[in-house]
């Protein structure tokens, strides 16, 4: 069996905030922007892996979706408890430092955790959980 992680959704609540995140400091390139009904699915990926994507979607856009789960979903976003992403560089330290520079909202700057890895962590404008680990 050959099976990869193609995509993974994170929720957005401002399109050209999350362009701002993704593209403009993480660098990654918008493979997709498509409307539909006053919202906006993005997708974004790092450059030269075509395989690996993050779709930026509407939060809580499925019809089947009730008033007080917009709610709650809302509600979580707002305190950063509602997704999240773990993504991995071998430039810790420089990628730490472009976020900072743009305004990036700090959870924690990098550190040796002592489950051996080495690690940062910050916020979307959507209020995601952005955790960044170095490649060693």
């Amino acid at each position: 069996m050959d099976i990869t992680i193609h995509a993974s959704f994170l929720p957005h609540d401002d399109a050209d905030a999350a362009l701002g995140f993704y593209r403009d400091l993480l660098g990654f390139e918008v493979r997709k922007d498509v409307g539909f009904g006053g919202m906006r699915w993005i997708t974004v990926g790092p450059a030269g892996q075509p395989g690996t994507s993050i779709v930026l979607t509407p939060p809580a856009a499925d019809p089947g979706v009730t008033d007080d789960e917009r709610r709650t979903i809302t509600e979580m976003m707002a305190k950063g408890t509602y997704a999240g992403i773990l993504l991995a560089t071998a430039d810790l330290e420089g990628t730490f430092a472009r976020l900072a520079a743009g305004d990036a909202e700090i959870v924690q700057e990098p550190t040796e955790q002592p489950y051996g890895i080495r690690d940062c962590a910050v916020r979307d404008p959507a209020g995601n959980m952005v955790r960044i680990q170095e490649l060693r």
